[in-house]
C-alpha cells in the first residue's frame, strides 16, 4: 500500500548497472528529463500576509461546519424529544443519533460531486458554493416546527436539511485543506495547516459554549420549547461572514500553476469529469485506500470525543448535560493551544512520528481513561479527558497536512474528498450511533473504549505503510518556499555538478 517509490528510485532498482556503464550519456538524459534543473520561476515565492489570509478564510469555514455539527450533537438528547414521538427514551435517543449519522451517510456523494469540481474548475468557487449550501442547511434546521406541531413532516424535513448539510460538508474538509497545503511553503505546511484544525475546536467549543450558556440560563424546558433553535440559526451570518473572507482569495498558486501548465482558458473546467474519476479510481486507488483507513482511525478517535462523550458522560455516567460539556470545554480549549506546537513540531520531526504517537497514545490511554470517567468526580473525569485529548491532538495537528500530500495537485482535491468522506460516512459520522448500540447490546460501558482501539491499531498500519512529506513539495506541484533566498539556495543545489 506504500506510495512511497519515486520515478527515480524505480530507475535505480530496475536498470541494470552494465547497461548504466555502456550508456552513460543516455542514462543521464533520462535522469534529467526525469528530474530536470530547476529555474527560479518554476518555485513559487509565498506571501506571508496572503498565506495568513487564505489560512483564516479556510479555517473559520471549517470552524463553520463543525459548529453545525457540534450543535447537533449536543443538543442529541433535546433534539430526540422535539424531533420524535414519546416512547423508550433509549430509542428517541438513538434516533437523534440516527439523524446525525444521516447527514454522514451522503457526504461520499458530496464528496464525489465536488472533490473532482474543484479539481477542474478552481479551490475557491467550489469552497465558496459548499460555504453556502452548509450554511443554508443549518439555518434551515433552526426553522423546522417540532414533532407535536406537524407530525411526521417534522423528523421528514430534520433528515432532508441533515443531508444538505452532509452533500455540502463532502466538499469542505477535502477543499479547505487542499487550499491550505497548496498555499502554504513546504517547510511550514505543517504549521499552517494545523490552524484548519484550530478552527475544528473553535467551532466545537463554540457551539459547546453556546448550548451550554443557553441550557444553563433558560432551563430543559425553555430549551425544548424554543432555545434549540438559537444555535442553529447563528449559521447564518457566520455563513456570510465565511463567504466575504473566500471570495476575497484569489486560487491556490498550485492550480493557478495547474491552469497555465494545461493551456485551458480562464474559467474553463481543466479535464472532463469522466476523465479525472477514472484517475482517481484507476491510478490513485492505493492511496485513496490510504487514505479510507487513515481517515476511518482518526474518524472514529475524534468524534469519539468531541461529538459523542457530552452524550455518554449524560447518558451512560449520569452527568448532567453542563457539566459534562463544561469539562469537554475545557479540555478543547487546552487542545486548541497545542494545536500549532504539534504543526511546528510535525514539520521539524515528519508527519509519521507524530501519527503514530496519536494512534500508539489512544490504543495504550483508552482503557485507562474510560475507567477514569467511569470514578466520577471533576479531577477523574478532567484526568480521562485529558488522557484522551492528548493522542487526538497529534492526530489533528498533523492529518490535516499528511492527507493532501498523499495526491498528485491534479486530483488532489476529488481524491482526496472522495477518500475522507467516504472514511468518515462508514465510520467517524456513526461513531455514536455504533458506540451507543455496542454499550446496549453489550451491557458494558466500557465499549467505547475498546472500539477506540481497534481503530488505533488499525490506524497504526497504515501510518507505518505511507510516505513521509514533511518539508518536501506537493506532489505534481514546484517546491513553495518563503523566501527569495530559499529560493536560490534550491535552484542552486538541483543545477547539475560542473564537470572539469
Amino acid at each position: 500500500m506504500s506510495t512511497g517509490s519515486s520515478p527515480e528510485t524505480e530507475t535505480e532498482t530496475t536498470t541494470d548497472p552494465a547497461a548504466v556503464r555502456r550508456h552513460p550519456a543516455l542514462f543521464r538524459a533520462v535522469a534529467r528529463r526525469r528530474n530536470p534543473p530547476l529555474r527560479r520561476t518554476d518555485i513559487t515565492v509565498t506571501d506571508e500576509a496572503t498565506v495568513r489570509r487564505a489560512v483564516k478564510a479556510a479555517a473559520l469555514g471549517n470552524a463553520m461546519e463543525w459548529f453545525d455539527f457540534g450543535i447537533y450533537s449536543y443538543l442529541a438528547v433535546t433534539l430526540g424529544d422535539v424531533f420524535f414521538p414519546s416512547g423508550n427514551d433509549t430509542v428517541r435517543l438513538l434516533s437523534s443519533l440516527a439523524t446525525f449519522a444521516v447527514a454522514f451517510l451522503v457526504r461520499p456523494l458530496g464528496g464525489l460531486f465536488f472533490g473532482p469540481l474543484g479539481d477542474r474548475v478552481g479551490r475557491k468557487r467550489v469552497l465558496a458554493l459548499t460555504m453556502i449550501l452548509m450554511a443554508s442547511g443549518t439555518f434551515a434546521i433552526g426553522l423546522i416546527p417540532s414533532y407535536a406541531t406537524i407530525g411526521f413532516w417534522s423528523p421528514v424535513l430534520l433528515i432532508c436539511f441533515r443531508m444538505l448539510q452532509g452533500f455540502s460538508t463532502g466538499g469542505e474538509y477535502g477543499g479547505a485543506s487542499t487550499f491550505i497545503a497548496e498555499y502554504a511553503p513546504d517547510k511550514r505546511r505543517g504549521f499552517f495547516a494545523s490552524f484548519l484544525e484550530v478552527g475544528t475546536l473553535a467551532g466545537y467549543i463554540g457551539a459547546a459554549g453556546l448550548v451550554t450558556l443557553m441550557s444553563t440560563t433558560l432551563g430543559s424546558a425553555a430549551m425544548a420549547d424554543w432555545g434549540w433553535r438559537v444555535p442553529f440559526l447563528v449559521a447564518g451570518p457566520l455563513g456570510l461572514v465565511g463567504l466575504y473572507l473566500r471570495l476575497r482569495l484569489e486560487d491556490t498558486p498550485a492550480y493557478q500553476k495547474l491552469e497555465e501548465e494545461s493551456g485551458s482558458p480562464a474559467g474553463e473546467p481543466l479535464s472532463s469529469e469522466s476523465a479525472e474519476l477514472k484517475q482517481i479510481f484507476v491510478t490513485q486507488w492505493s492511496r485513496l485506500l490510504l487514505c479510507v483507513v487513515l481517515a476511518g482511525a482518526y474518524g472514529i478517535t475524534d468524534y469519539m470525543l468531541l461529538s459523542y462523550m457530552p452524550t455518554y458522560l449524560t447518558d451512560e455516567l449520569g452527568y448532567d448535560d453542563a457539566h459534562g460539556l463544561v469539562i469537554l470545554i475545557v479540555t478543547m480549549v487546552l487542545l486548541m493551544l497545542l494545536m500549532t506546537f504539534v504543526g511546528r513540531l510535525n514539520d521539524r520531526l515528519g508527519r509519521k512520528p507524530l501519527l503514530m504517537a496519536g494512534m500508539g497514545g489512544f490504543f495504550l490511554l483508552s482503557v485507562p481513561a474510560f475507567l477514569l470517567l467511569k470514578q466520577g468526580g471533576l479531577v477523574a473525569v478532567s484526568g480521562g479527558m485529558l488522557m484522551l485529548g492528548l493522542p487526538l491532538v497529534c492526530l489533528l495537528g498533523t492529518m490535516s497536512s499528511a492527507l493532501p500530500a498523499l495526491f498528485p495537485t491534479p486530483v488532489r482535491y476529488g481524491s482526496l474528498s472522495i477518500g475522507y468522506n467516504l472514511s468518515t460516512s462508514l465510520f467517524g459520522g456513526t461513531t455514536p450511533l455504533a458506540v451507543t448500540g455496542l454499550i446496549h447490546a453489550t451491557g458494558s460501558d466500557m465499549a467505547p473504549a475498546f472500539y477506540a482501539m481497534a481503530a488505533a491499531l488499525v490506524g497504526m498500519v497504515a501510518v507505518a505503510c505511507m510516505r513521509e512529506t514533511a518539508r518536501q513539495p506537493l506532489e505534481g506541484s514546484p517546491p513553495s518556499v518563503s523566501t527569495k533566498e530559499e529560493a536560490a539556495e534550491i535552484v542552486t543545489s538541483r543545477a547539475p555538478d560542473p564537470k572539469f
